[in-house]
């Protein structure tokens, strides 16, 4: 029962500690707050891995258990550096491929006419 209760106290302090994180943050920290934080998803990843292989071969829910964990934790990794991604693009410069009338040039066709 008090493993319990720590569980729970733990569980309440991380979603409070991650709100008042994420609120308090500015914008632009952001992308390596979000880097770091995929990081250490990689730890979760590891947790369920070896969650799935503790199955002492008697039970059939652990290692189902442990492959629904693999699965979740491979998700919030791949989605995580995914969304890390596409946030770090934002900060690329951008290349003008476009052409030049589109860009405020003055084409041969506007010349000649």
């Amino acid at each position: 029962m008090e493993i319990l209760i720590l569980q729970i106290s733990l569980f309440v302090l991380a979603v409070f500690l991650g709100v008042e994180l994420i609120t308090k943050v500015p914008a632009t920290l952001h992308t390596p707050l979000m880097s770091g934080s995929n990081a250490i998803s990689g730890i979760t990843l590891v947790g369920a891995l070896l969650s799935a292989g503790a199955g002492d071969g008697n039970g059939l829910w652990v290692p189902v258990l442990g492959m629904i964990a693999v699965t979740l934790a491979t998700i919030n990794v791949v989605g995580g550096f995914l969304v890390t991604n596409r946030m770090l693009r934002m900060f690329r410069p951008r290349q003008n491929t476009a052409p030049a009338a589109n860009r405020g040039g003055v084409s041969h066709e506007s010349v000649a006419g």
